[in-house]
């Protein structure tokens, strides 16, 4: 721990103590009863760091990932909000991407241009997208390598984003890329 967080531990210990000492002498004489209570609130505070340790073990059983096969199959299961993401490797950096089919390009938020080396102060946002939201500014682009598995593609044209979008979106241009893309039950399936 640097300086600054131990001054905040030493900071909550000693505000924890006194609300904990306050509320011990407002009730002395219910000791047994705050006893069980105090029991309680720990039980409940070792269940939450277990929990939180234990995410990365059960988190693909909550909110399963894009699985791929060999023959170049790729497997994505829907989430719980309906949609269906895929995790590409874009440039050596994993991106995440909400799968558009009614996007025609590849969309790239602001923040994951820049993750995967794309200079965007530097961009020439000349050109207009029509969005549900109405129309907004993008600068087109190319992606030196976009991976998903062992598939890697070069030299992929992209759009980014200049307005305010919370997810990069994966559009037709690079799902034409794909032989076949069909929605079964709870997954997309991928193959080429």
């Amino acid at each position: 721990m640097d300086g600054d967080q131990t001054a905040r531990f030493i900071f909550l210990a000693l505000l924890g103590g006194a609300i904990a000492g306050g509320y011990l002498v407002q009730h002395r004489k219910k000791m047994g009863k705050v006893a069980q209570q105090a029991a309680v609130w720990a039980l409940i505070f070792l269940g939450a760091i277990a929990a939180v340790g234990l995410w990365g073990d059960i988190r693909d059983d909550i909110m399963p990932r894009q699985t791929a096969f060999a023959g170049g199959i790729t497997e994505v299961p829907r989430q719980r909000d309906g949609h269906f993401y895929l995790t590409l490797d874009v440039n050596g950096q994993a991106i995440e991407f909400l799968v558009d089919t009614g996007a025609t390009q590849v969309v790239l938020t602001q923040s994951d241009a820049d993750r995967v080396g794309i200079d965007v102060a530097n961009l020439a946002f000349l050109g207009t997208a029509y969005t549900a939201n109405g129309p907004v500014d993008v600068a087109s682009v190319r992606l030196n390598t976009v991976a998903l598995g062992e598939m890697e593609d070069t030299d992929i044209r992209a759009l980014v984003n200049k307005g305010e979008l919370d997810q990069s979106l994966l559009g037709m241009s690079y799902l034409d890329l794909f032989e076949r893309i069909e929605i079964t039950g709870d997954a997309l399936i991928l193959t080429r």
